[in-house]
């Protein structure tokens, strides 16, 4: 195996540091409630389930939605080998939450290790994986330097680098052309990122796009399916998802001038903001439990309840898309046929956007006046059919791309 170049080196030797450091961090951070409770150790390596027999592919990473985009290549994978078992690590306790309502068969999860040596030893020791796979732009280079020099094969998937997260990881130019040679695949979403990605050090980086149009459909349980439709009856639902303080305000100016068979759902972001919400706008909202059919906001303060509120909905904006948030997910909406509509920055999600306004699969909103003309616009389900056929077409474009990540299995050791 390639023995770790200077600057790896030296990256590797500073994390030690971080070692006795973790403990007490993490601790800081549980009492806070960003940890969850009975799994923070997960981050120092312990595992909290055993290792399934057989082959183990594992795949990362680092947040809400990167994670839940992981579901449709584990989904293609497993079609390919029905007996390999699949380990998906995150970052983030809100991927853990929803990730736990959309598990794919035959996966476990667990967080990632903090990136010292002594942690990334002890998970690879338990879990031994078969296959590692990393996602987007998250690479923690002492992970990868031991994965492979166990002799696991690397690939990379799904990975975005624009110019900003270029431009910082120029500056550790010697650890990332040391890391990034040692992955057999990698694959980028555009053009721009496999670029930047041979600037780095890569060699060979192919272009599948993105791995999100192509994940299955966020679940939903029948009961609260039920539920909903009867809070909801025959109101046209416009749903406010994934939403922060910009897309609220825009929203709301919206949601108390649409027509009496209209109702606005409203689901945070953080769902410990729907308080705040109700309290803000006084009579014009109530909370979930209250509302009836003559509620004009509906405020859903639950977690993972996006799945059904989709299915309900008329029409979706994708919050994260009227302040510096830069957007959020638009496809999970999609899979599920709702319209799109987005506020005007979408930077996070430039390719995707970009994908939907050449398809005319989605609305552009600058301001209330334009996000109400879209919510009551004559033609969402044209454009809400445009969107699910990129879906179905990234979907197969993914399968190949599954077919060659498994063939990395006959590599390994």
């Amino acid at each position: 195996m390639t023995p770790a170049k200077l600057p790896l080196r030296a990256y590797m030797l500073a994390t030690r540091a971080l070692h006795p450091l973790a403990p007490l961090l993490l601790r800081r951070r549980l009492k806070r409630g960003k940890e969850m409770p009975g799994r923070w150790r997960e981050k120092l390596g312990h595992a909290t389930l055993p290792r399934p027999h057989g082959t183990l592919i594992w795949l990362h990473a680092v947040g809400l939605g990167e994670t839940l985009a992981l579901r449709g290549l584990v989904d293609q994978m497993a079609q390919l080998s029905p007996d390999e078992h699949f380990l998906i690590t995150s970052g983030t306790r809100a991927s853990a939450e929803v990730l736990e309502r959309n598990m794919p068969n035959r996966t476990l999860h667990q967080f990632l290790p903090i990136d010292t040596p002594g942690y990334a030893r002890r998970f690879l020791d338990h879990w031994q994986p078969d296959l590692a796979i990393w996602a987007e732009q998250e690479v923690w280079p002492g992970l990868v330097f031991q994965t492979d020099q166990r002799g696991i094969p690397l690939a990379m998937v799904n990975a975005r680098l624009d110019e900003a997260a270029f431009t910082a990881r120029s500056k550790a130019r010697g650890v990332y052309s040391d890391i990034l040679g040692r992955f057999a695949l990698l694959s980028a979403q555009d053009a721009a990122s496999a670029v930047h990605l041979e600037q780095l050090g890569a060699a060979d980086v192919r272009v599948d796009g993105s791995l999100k149009p192509a994940a299955p459909a966020l679940t939903a349980t029948a009961e609260d399916l039920e539920r909903l439709r009867i809070i909801t009856a025959d109101s046209k639902v416009f749903l406010v998802a994934s939403s922060h303080a910009e897309d609220e305000r825009e929203a709301h100016r919206v949601a108390v001038t649409l027509p009496r068979d209209w109702v606005t759902v409203i689901v945070p972001r953080e769902p410990e903001r729907a308080s705040g919400l109700l309290q803000q706008w006084g009579d014009d909202a109530c909370p979930l439990d209250a509302a009836n059919t003559a509620a004009r906001i509906i405020v859903d303060g639950r977690f993972g309840t996006l799945g059904a509120w989709y299915r309900l909905a008329e029409i979706a904006l994708i919050g994260g898309s009227f302040g510096p948030v830069e957007g959020h997910n638009p496809w999970e909406a999609a899979t599920l046929g709702a319209a799109i509509v987005s506020g005007p920055r979408t930077a996070n999600f430039a390719i995707d956007y970009k994908m939907l306004r050449e398809a005319n699969a989605c609305y552009a909103a600058t301001d209330a006046d334009s996000l109400r003309s879209a919510v009551l616009a004559e033609d969402h389900k044209t454009r809400a059919d445009a969107a699910q056929d990129i879906t179905q077409r990234q979907a197969a474009r993914i399968a190949t791309l599954a077919q060659d990540v498994t063939a990395l299995l006959r590599t390994a050791r």
